[in-house]
């Protein structure tokens, strides 16, 4: 067998199939549940609070992701750091995989 046809499957497990990049609200799991539709008008004080259930984002399309542990983190730093009560637009950027964004980052817009 050739040292090429090797490493074509190694790289290809490498690279991440789902990549990406995704804008929507910023909004803590226990809200998400039964306010999905208000996440605009959601407030970082309340997301603050509701922080042990984590985070996610919620899509123009209406669709809750959640984030991994360190997007969790990633959320709350972000929380932490912007001036806004409200209106938290994201952008996120990380890789799908099982239905939960593996953050790489989360910086509002």
């Amino acid at each position: 067998m050739r040292m090429s046809s090797l490493l074509l499957p190694v790289l290809f497990l490498a690279t991440p199939l789902f990549a990406g990049e995704w804008t929507g609200y910023l909004m803590d799991t226990m809200c998400a549940a039964s306010r999905l539709d208000k996440a605009s008008s959601h407030t970082t004080e309340c997301m603050k609070r509701c922080k042990q259930s984590g985070f996610g984002l919620v899509t123009q399309e209406g669709k809750y992701i959640k984030f991994d542990e360190q997007g969790n983190i990633k959320a709350l730093n972000e929380l932490e750091r912007t001036g806004k009560q409200d209106e938290l637009l994201v952008k996120v950027t990380g890789e799908m995989k099982g239905g939960m964004i593996r953050v790489e980052s989360v910086e509002t817009q």
